[in-house]
This record gives structure tokens, C-alpha cells and sequence, in this order.
């Protein structure tokens, strides 16, 4: 969903009134701030008072999936955990973007993601950014013993 406008900041009654659009037309569930979004465009606090409009405007009639991928982990733990407590039922964490990290670097910051929060926490990647999947192929999995039963 996109984070509306109006004058340089964020247009609030243009969220709510999104929201209840994508409701009304019978959406399964709301994405704040997501990877196609305007994210990079929001400061921090901007992008948790998006993630916590959101979750009240849709006052439980939706699950609210928040966007709180970054190609920093540090950054991601921190959106993660803000975006929790805002209430978003669930995380989008994308790959870490141009930085590319190798397979076992992309498990470590997903599990470490993962180990955070007890809600869901899918992933995205865009392989132009990333040139790696954030699902392994068997070859070049970490090993049985390092994975987390959460990931």
C-alpha cells in the first residue's frame, strides 16, 4: 500500500482513507511501508507512525503486515522491534540490498530476524539489488545444525 503525500509530509486522512478503501474492496491484509513503497523516502519515526496509523485505522479488521527490511541488520532488529510494538502482525524483511552478502551471511540476518519476534517474518529479495535468494538452494544452505527451527 503507498504512504500518501501532501505537501512534503505524510497525508494521514489520505491513509485512513486507503485503508478503509482496500478493506472495503475486501482486501486479505494490509502492507505498511513495503519494498515497492516510498520507505527510503520516510525517516524512522515517519516509518513506525506509518506502520501504527495503519495498524489502528484497520482496528483489527486485517492483519497488517509491516515492512521492516533494511540492508543493514542492525536497522531491520530495530524497525522489527519498533514496528511490534506499534502493533503490525507480521514482518516483510527483504534481502540486504547492494551490500550482497553470501548465503551464509543472508541466513545469519534472517535468523537473527527471525529469533526477534514470535509473529511471521517473510521475505523479499530483488535480485538486481541482492544477486542472492533468501532461500538457499540445498547446495549452499548453512548446515542442519546452525539453522533455527524458527527459519
Amino acid at each position: 500500500m503507498v504512504s500518501p503525500f501532501l505537501n512534503g509530509a505524510v497525508a494521514w486522512d489520505d491513509l485512513k482513507k486507503l485503508v478503509e478503501f482496500q478493506i472495503k474492496d475486501g482486501i486479505d491484509g494490509l502492507v505498511a511501508v513495503g519494498t515497492t513503497g516510498e520507505s527510503p523516502t520516510l525517516d524512522y519515526d515517519e516509518h513506525i507512525e506509518v506502520i501504527r496509523k495503519t495498524v489502528e485505522f484497520a482496528a483489527g479488521r486485517v492483519p497488517v503486515m509491516a515492512g521492516t527490511g533494511s540492508n543493514a541488520t542492525t536497522e531491520a532488529l530495530d524497525l522489527t522491534q519498533r514496528a511490534d510494538e506499534a502493533g503490525a502482525d507480521a514482518f516483510l524483511l527483504v534481502a540486504p540490498y547492494y551490500n550482497k552478502p553470501s548465503q551464509e551471511g543472508l541466513f545469519r540476518h534472517f535468523a537473527l530476524l527471525a529469533e526477534s519476534t514470535a509473529k511471521p517474518t517473510p521475505s523479499s529479495s530483488s535480485s538486481a539489488a541482492t544477486t542472492r535468494s533468501p532461500c538457499p538452494s540445498p547446495k549452499s544452505a548453512p548446515k542442519a545444525s546452525s539453522r533455527s527451527p524458527r527459519t
